[in-house]
């Protein structure tokens, strides 16, 4: 139940340890994984302290146990092993502090932490953490590459030294962490989600020198896990450890053996690059120089055809043919025109025979009234009536007589 305090009714100190001790009382015995990070057997004493730090997670807690239980697996256990424990919550009233009574410790063995792994596996296999199809390609030529490794370490040493020595313009941005033991996994998680997050990174190599499979442990964390499979840049993981290979190996974008194989993997040798650009640049060449002695042939060819090697002689063929073909028109034409003049001579002859000049030249008149209108019967005249006569040469007035009126009826 909770307590009802104030400020005009609270509760002494005493009280609230003993309170607090209460609720702890109630969390019975427990079983507790984690990692030994201090021991002290002190001689003579009959309690042995140790501090059982989260193999994970910044987190520890203390744990006091009987001589006789630690000797148990003294012989076994030191700082830096994994155990696990089986103790009860023990609160220190007079100090207010709390910690672990153990009543067993064991060890946890290599085929434990192997089984686990293993369970581990499956269970991010199954939800797709390790499929190829999220797998990214690693950039030809990173302009700045995040390296998380362990302080002046072998391993940073290998990945500097030979990528600087394959393409010596590369940029590194490193970031030391543990490597192992505990807040390894915190700091090495921290440090790839600040390269992640870092715009001018474009690869982040996690480097390690190998070690035993405790050692390696941080790198098969789930957490670890997760954190570089949701990155946004590609993730090489460069642990070094054949025999065993952590579930980062599995995650990462791709898998280098050795720091070292990580640094030719991560950047292109500038003596193999410029020995292909000088293979693609004599393929170049020679291709070029096919091409045009290709050209130059079709040329030489197309040069000794006939009409290219004399084309004057076409236009001697065609300026005969053009002036065979002038004469032809003219002589055409010229008899055109003779005939012509030939039918037009006739027609000018049957017009001549026919016109009415012709006929006045053989003698005949034509009579005339005042209107102009042609007397063609004598009963249009009367006498005394004044005509003009039409002759060849001329013409002259005519009187039309009584008399012959008369005769001409």
């Amino acid at each position: 139940m909770a307590l009802t305090t104030s400020a005009e009714a609270p509760l002494p100190v005493a009280e609230i340890s003993r309170l607090i001790g209460g609720w702890i009382d109630r969390l019975g015995a427990v079983w507790v994984e984690g990692q030994i990070t201090q021991l002290s057997r002190r001689p003579g004493a009959g309690v042995v302290f140790l501090t059982l730090r989260d193999a994970e997670q910044d987190v520890s807690i203390s744990v006091t146990c009987y001589r006789k239980v630690f000797d148990a697996v003294g012989d076994i256990v030191s700082e830096g092993s994994r155990v696990v424990v089986h103790a009860k919550a023990d609160w220190y009233r007079a100090r207010g502090t709390l910690s672990l009574r153990a009543a067993e410790i064991r060890p946890v063995g290599i085929g434990e932490l192997l089984a686990r792994l293993e369970q581990l596996k499956r269970s991010l296999t199954a939800e797709g953490l390790f499929d190829p199809r999220h797998k990214r390609a690693l950039p030809f030529l990173p302009h700045r590459v995040g390296l998380v490794c362990g302080r002046a370490s072998a391993a940073e040493r290998d990945v500097l030294e030979n990528a600087r020595r394959r393409w010596p313009a590369v940029r590194f941005a490193v970031r030391n962490v543990a490597v192992q033991g505990a807040g390894a996994v915190s700091q090495v998680v921290a440090a790839v989600r600040e390269l992640d997050a870092d715009p001018d990174v474009d690869l982040i190599v996690v480097a390690r020198g190998g070690g035993s499979v405790e050692d390696l442990l941080p790198f098969s964390s789930e957490e670890l896990v997760r954190v570089v499979f949701a990155c946004t840049t590609p993730v090489v993981s460069a642990i070094g450890h054949e025999p065993d290979s952590p579930l980062l190996d599995l995650v990462a974008d791709f898998r280098a053996s050795t720091p070292t194989d990580a640094a030719k993997r991560i950047v292109p040798d500038i003596r193999e690059e410029l020995h292909k650009v000088h293979q693609v640049r004599d393929r170049g060449r020679l291709a070029l120089r096919a091409r045009l002695d290709r050209e130059c042939q079709g040329l030489r060819a197309a040069r000794s055809r006939p009409v290219l090697a004399d084309p004057q002689r076409m236009v001697d063929l065609r300026a005969e043919e053009v002036a065979g073909l002038v004469e032809r028109s003219r002589r055409t034409l010229r008899h055109l025109l003779e005939r012509a003049e030939s039918d037009l001579a006739h027609t000018r002859a049957r017009v001549v025979a026919l016109s009415p000049a012709a006929t006045l030249e053989r003698g005949y008149a034509v009579l005339q009234r005042a209107d102009g209108h042609a007397v063609r019967d004598p009963g249009e005249v009367a006498a005394g009536e004044a005509l003009t006569a039409r002759v060849a040469t001329g013409r002259f007035d005519v009187v039309v007589g009584d008399g012959t009126a008369a005769d001409g009826g």
